[in-house]
This record gives structure tokens, C-alpha cells and sequence, in this order.
């Protein structure tokens, strides 16, 4: 998290407002490469969600930590699965969201 009162910082990334003279709402999770993994940018009007925000930090260490991906919705101790050609139009086989979901 970043403040930006020039505006260089929003130039580069794309979400300057030239015409009120301030950053719109911009995230980007970038990896210790330098590569941006994630991005999202929002209106004045619409709130961010940091649980959400930590939650996907969170999944792209465990990714980068142990190769394997995070379906929609993971979170910490959740199943995990493992990227190859065996998995491709069998995601659903191997992970069920009805038995992620706890109450």
C-alpha cells in the first residue's frame, strides 16, 4: 500500500486520472521477479475487500512455494492441485467446491 500524491506512480500502471488530477483505485500484487501476477482497478465508488487482497497474497506464495495451483475461492490448508496434462478436463473429478465449503 502506497500513497501517490504526484501521480507518477498511477502513470506507469495505467489509473492516473489526468482530468481530476488523482489515482483511481489500482492493486497489484507483483512477484519478488517483478512480474505483476495480479491486478485490479475500481471506481471511486466500490470498496476493496482486504481479506480477499490477503487471501490471494496468500495463494500466490503457497503457488510459488510448491508449484501447485490454487482453485477459486482457496485459502490456506484448502485443497491444492497439481498442474499437468492428467488434470485438464478433470478439475471437477479432482476438486468438489461442495466439500471446501465449511460452516
Amino acid at each position: 500500500m502506497l500513497s501517490d500524491p504526484g501521480g507518477r506512480i498511477g502513470q506507469i500502471y495505467g489509473v492516473y486520472d489526468e482530468q481530476a488530477g488523482v489515482d483511481i483505485r489500482g492493486r497489484f500484487l507483483i512477484d519478488p521477479d517483478g512480474v505483476i501476477q495480479a491486478m485490479e482497478v475500481m471506481t471511486p465508488p466500490v470498496g476493496r475487500n482486504i481479506r480477499e487482497l490477503i487471501r490471494q497474497v496468500q495463494a500466490y506464495q503457497h503457488v510459488r512455494a510448491t508449484g501447485e495451483v490454487t482453485p477459486a475461492g482457496w485459502e490456506p490448508g484448502k485443497t491444492t492441485l497439481k498442474p499437468g496434462p492428467e488434470l485438464v478436463g478433470k478439475v471437477w473429478q479432482v476438486w468438489q467446491p461442495s466439500k471446501e465449503i465449511t460452516g
